[in-house]
């Protein structure tokens, strides 16, 4: 179905519409904040996922730049309705984005906001077979003294792309960095899980990891099914003597990591603590578990 609609500064406009000038701020320097949020199709109509936190999180990534929305979270969470509702989608990828507009001073210049949808990812997909492989980058993740990774902005993403470059350039499926300290901090789009010993690892916040809504259930659903859950600082080693790795994200979900630099993780398959947590998300999603992370479109 061709895309019909996006929210453009307050109203729906054609999707061949929807563009801003070649002098737009955010194109030459990078300035601006987005979020990517999935509507499902499920028994009871379509559902938003944790759409409330995603904006919140939209909010503090503007907040820490000092930078305040254009629009009230609440009109937000109603364009994106009002776009799966006018693009007849049943599953979408939205991504909502606040960009610096024209003008001289980037320091004076007005801030706009855009909401599209589309039905596959805009930045990854699910993997092709059972699994993914993944390369320890070379680069670095973006210091909490150069930028800081709390923020989803998007320049701080060619952090990310010079990252995932480098792992396709060598034959890998992701790229996973490490911080200025040798610790494990992210995939280049996704955080960052292992499993040893039953127990389920994830590096922190202060590891440059982004708080990712998906890591946050993944978290949140682990502890109600009885897995300990420990957020620590982690090295390269301890993904490659893993039992279990994944990958979250909201486009992809819950990616299984089958090798990482070439060393086999575990049996090489996916295992079954992210078998039941990828289970789990899905029960979140259809189930009554988490009413609260679902918002009804209609």
């Amino acid at each position: 179905m061709p895309l019909k609609s996006v929210w453009l500064d307050g109203e729906l406009v054609p999707w061949d519409d929807a563009t801003v000038h070649v002098s737009t701020l955010g194109l030459h320097y990078g300035i601006g904040f987005f979020e990517g949020i999935r509507c499902h199709a499920t028994d009871r109509g379509r559902i938003i996922f944790r759409l409330a936190d995603h904006l919140r999180r939209l909010a503090s990534s503007a907040a820490i730049y000092g930078v305040e929305l254009p629009y009230p979270q609440g009109d937000l969470a109603r364009a994106c309705r009002d776009v799966v509702i006018d693009n007849e989608f049943e599953s979408c990828y939205l991504r909502p984005i606040v960009f610096l507009g024209q003008g001289l001073d980037p320091f004076d210049t007005p801030f706009r906001a855009a909401i599209l949808g589309v039905d596959f990812g805009p930045l990854t997909g699910p993997p092709s077979g059972d699994g993914v492989t993944a390369k320890i980058s070379s680069f670095r993740r973006m210091s909490h003294e150069s930028l800081p990774p709390a923020a989803k902005a998007t320049g701080q993403y060619l952090n990310a792309m010079l990252a995932q470059g480098e792992a396709r350039a060598a034959g890998c499926d992701e790229a996973i960095l490490l911080n200025g300290d040798g610790h494990v901090s992210d995939g280049w789009a996704h955080n960052v899980f292992a499993v040893r010993d039953g127990v389920l690892m994830t590096p922190p916040p202060s590891s440059g990891a982004l708080p990712g809504i998906t890591r946050d259930s993944m978290i949140t659903l682990a502890a109600e099914a009885g897995i300990p859950v420990q957020e620590q600082t982690m090295v390269r080693t301890d993904l490659y003597l893993a039992d279990e790795c994944f990958l979250t994200g909201t486009s992809v979900g819950v990616v299984p990591v089958l090798a990482v630099d070439g060393r086999t993780i575990g049996t090489g398959e996916q295992g079954p603590v992210t078998g039941k947590l990828i289970a789990a998300m899905d029960e979140a999603i259809h189930g009554d578990g988490h009413p609260e992370w679902l918002e009804s479109v209609e």
